[in-house]
């Protein structure tokens, strides 16, 4: 993982975990594991260009992925004081079994000593 900003190792460490948590959540539809890491004013721009809420999103997890095998690549943080900014690229299988590629950004705020995710754009191709 490349780091862009000087920050504490240990924030960094529960970044680059929340990510995994945030893929690993899509992947399995783990509505339980965002409602503890997304913000109450969380929105996320869909791959359709559609914005939704917090309640939305988690709506939208608590079907079943389309897609599987979903994987992040080439991550980076950047943590800029009590926001962090995390970029990846993803690689996973469509519904037809056909290579689908996209690309993520997350931004994360420091609230009362825990990182929340308050805000996602996902693109896929």
């Amino acid at each position: 993982m490349k780091q862009d900003t000087a920050a504490n190792p240990a924030d960094t460490d529960t970044l680059r975990q929340l990510n995994e948590d945030f893929v690993r959540s899509v992947q399995l539809s783990d509505v339980r594991r965002f409602e503890e890491i997304l913000a109450d004013d969380f929105l996320n721009s869909n791959p359709d260009g559609s914005l939704v809420d917090r309640a939305g999103f988690l709506a939208q997890i608590a079907r079943p992925a389309a897609i599987s095998n979903l994987e992040a690549h080439d991550v980076r943080v950047r943590i800029m004081g009590d926001i962090a900014i995390i970029h990846a690229r993803t690689t996973y299988k469509k519904p037809d079994g056909q290579a689908g590629a996209g690309r993520y950004t997350d931004v994360w705020a420091r609230r009362k000593g825990q990182w929340l995710c308050v805000s996602a754009h996902v693109t896929r191709g």
